[in-house]
């Protein structure tokens, strides 16, 4: 129930979704009332809310300090050995997938990738991929399958790949992945997601009682001159508006309910 909530609720709730109500209830409002006031406003105030957060930084403000959280800590070296590399699912699309020949992947992939070169890295590491197919639609499609198949094509050995096919958000990914490799004390496990999502993930696997080592990827911003960049297009700014005005929520909503260790998480 808590899932289905949390996916309605932002349905509405994120920006883009909310400048189209607003816009749309202030047109209504004007054509079918005599509450010309209340309409200007809904409908101006929806428009200025797709204008500022399509063109203007606002998206970078929320998704910048959330990727420096762990930007600057240190992988293990090639010496030291390391047990397992979990990948966070995110970067696959398990609907198309499903119906298309291969794995289809979307802006995430940088998730994918890196855990390949990560398992390059450390031969001796066993790769975990954890999640199912998210969001209202799609469910039912097999997501680990084709990521699985696909770690195999590229060469990782089939006893090295644990596949985790239930977890369908962030709290789930935590508690069935410590449940199906269950970690050593003094064991390292490198945790691969990207960047903007990395606090929250390292703060749910902190409360699962996994300590993992974040490797983040997937990086949506360069740096501070982004906070005065301006966005090429409205969809694109609003997509990175949405992107961040999400993972606060999720960062707040987490520690609410405590699925987490802090409200923003940062290396010990």
């Amino acid at each position: 129930m808590f899932y289905y909530a949390t996916k309605i609720f932002w349905l509405f709730a994120q920006p883009s979704s909310l400048s189209v109500i607003a816009i749309a209830a202030g047109l209504f409002v004007l054509v079918l009332s005599r509450r010309r006031r209340l309409g200007f406003s809904l409908a101006f105030g929806g428009l200025s809310l797709m204008l500022a957060g399509g063109l203007l930084p606002l998206g970078n403000y929320l998704v910048l300090p959330l990727e420096e959280r762990f930007a600057k800590v240190e992988l293990p070296s090639n010496d030291e050995p390391v047990a397992g590399i979990i990948i966070l699912g995110g970067f696959e699309d398990g609907w198309v997938s499903a119906g298309r020949p291969g794995l289809a992947v979307n802006e995430a992939a940088e998730r994918l990738s890196e855990g390949v070169r990560l398992a390059r890295r450390w031969p001796g590491a066993r790769i975990v991929f954890t999640g199912g197919v998210g969001g209202l639609m799609g469910r039912g499609s097999d997501a680990a399958g084709p990521v699985g198949q696909f770690l195999d094509d590229v060469g990782i050995a089939r006893d090295r790949i644990l596949l985790e096919p239930k977890a369908l958000n962030t709290f789930q990914n935590a508690a069935l992945t410590r449940d199906l490799v269950k970690p050593k004390p003094g064991e390292r496990w490198l945790l691969v997601t990207s960047a903007y999502h990395m606090p929250r993930s390292i703060g749910v696997f902190r409360a699962a009682g996994f300590d993992v080592i974040a490797a983040p990827v997937d990086y949506r911003t360069r740096d501070n001159r982004d906070l005065v960049r301006m966005f090429a297009s409205i969809p694109a700014g609003l997509e990175r508006f949405d992107l961040g005005v999400r993972e606060w929520i999720g960062l707040i909503g987490y520690r609410l309910t405590g699925r987490t260790d802090a409200l923003l998480p940062g290396p010990k």
